[in-house]
């Protein structure tokens, strides 16, 4: 039998790539090789709904299975990569087996940064990532509970909010200035906080962490201005990096996740394009011609299906023996998305705000409903509203022609 599709990472990212080759017309086998027990599941609800229901598990996330993939599939969960030996096509998993690929996907996404001083093996500290971690998180998250969130971007902030609505007294530690301030700005990240606020959440802006107390839990936190917080439950949400480790020695660009090129096709270090092998979702990067030809990572939500739909294009192709060059050599311009509920906030956005040097709020109000632009010099590289929603989708055209300084 032929060696299959091979797919490292039982992800959102990695299910979609699968859809998206069988439907462009690849029949042949596949195999998911992924680190979790679980099959693959929406990871926005972990930090919302799932962390808020008791009971709620795997079941109420998981994405349903189509019925293009009910056959030739082969599941591999609990069976972390080690290694990539692009000369002989095989991937070895923790186990030691090896894996033989036709065509390989890198869909191994990210991993929360770790706590950044000595925890000193206590308890009660935890990070948001997986779903096994929402539901130890949520067993802790009991009203009157002292939660302490280290990082104010989206994880942290949702966390909070979760948190304050169940009656956790809420302090976020963060070295911004204003909560979600390389997302929002400055002008949406002071609203978010003061709405925050409004909750009963406090925010220690331009602080960490300095010492941990306790035994054999965490019991209080001292930030590095010496003020000392009673702790019940430490959260670290300050970043996440992408899981790169097996694929050192391999020959590919992981200088930060895996680099490709417009067909999403994995570069080696010495430029090289590897044609069997491709990268998806948080781990990719590349550039996006609607801003510029700089190769990134874009971690926003609906980027795993549109790299998962885009790699499974060129996969089709690339095992039926076609030229892939002019698919490739199209370019991929994806229009980045992200959203956020945090109580009655719902924010959503539409290009990469990050790269402004100017934010302008043109519709609304910041206390109610309202809409802001982000502009790198005069190009609109973002928009981003707060309620408002229809007016914010409408955006979605204006990003169609590259914004270029």
């Amino acid at each position: 039998m032929d060696a299959p599709l091979l797919i490292v990472g039982a992800s959102m990212a990695g299910l979609r790539t699968a859809e998206g080759a069988r439907r462009a017309g690849y029949s042949g086998p596949i195999r998911f090789l992924g680190a979790e027990e679980h099959a693959p599941y929406n990871r926005p609800p972990l930090s919302k709904e799932l962390l808020q229901t008791p009971g709620h598990g795997h079941a109420e996330v998981a994405f349903p299975i189509r019925s293009a993939l009910e056959e030739g599939v082969e599941w591999m969960l609990g069976r972390p990569a080690t290694a990539l030996d692009t000369a002989r096509q095989v991937v070895t998993d923790a186990r030691g087996d090896e894996h033989a690929y036709s065509a390989l996907v890198i869909a191994t996404g990210l991993r929360p940064k770790p706590l950044p001083i000595d925890g000193h093996g206590l308890t009660g500290i935890h990070v948001l990532r997986t779903i096994d971690d929402a539901v130890a998180l949520r067993d802790s998250l009991r009203p009157g509970a002292n939660v302490v969130i280290l990082g104010s971007g989206f994880v942290g902030c949702e966390i909070a909010a979760t948190a304050a609505k169940n009656g956790a007294t809420v302090s976020i530690v963060t070295q911004s200035r204003v909560p979600l301030e390389r997302a929002l700005g400055p002008l949406l990240g002071a609203e978010m906080r003061r709405r925050h606020e409004a909750h009963g959440v406090r925010f220690f802006c331009g602080e960490s962490l300095f010492g941990l107390v306790g035994d054999p839990a965490v019991e209080r936190v001292i930030l590095t201005s010496g003020v000392m917080l009673e702790c019940d439950v430490l959260v670290v949400a300050v970043g996440s990096d992408p899981n790169t480790e097996w694929l050192q020695g391999s020959g590919l660009d992981v200088s930060d996740g895996v680099l490709v090129d417009g067909g999403l096709r994995a570069i080696g270090v010495d430029g090289t394009v590897h044609p069997q092998i491709f990268a998806v979702g948080d781990v990719a990067r590349y550039p996006n011609p609607l801003f510029d030809d700089v190769a990134r990572r874009v971690e926003h939500w609906n980027l795993p299906t549109e790299t998962g739909k885009r790699a499974g294009q060129l996969i089709a192709a690339q095992l039926a023996g076609d030229d892939c060059e002019p698919l490739a050599a199209a370019g991929f311009a994806p229009l980045p998305s992200f959203w956020s509920d945090q109580y009655d906030a719902h924010v959503l956005a539409f290009g990469m705000t990050y790269l402004a040097d100017r934010s302008e709020l043109v519709a609304g109000s910041l206390d109610d409903e309202c809409i802001v632009e982000y502009y790198r010099g005069d190009a609109l590289v973002g928009v981003c509203g707060i309620g408002m929603r229809g007016a914010v989708q409408a955006y979605r055209s204006k990003f169609a022609v590259p914004a270029r300084q």
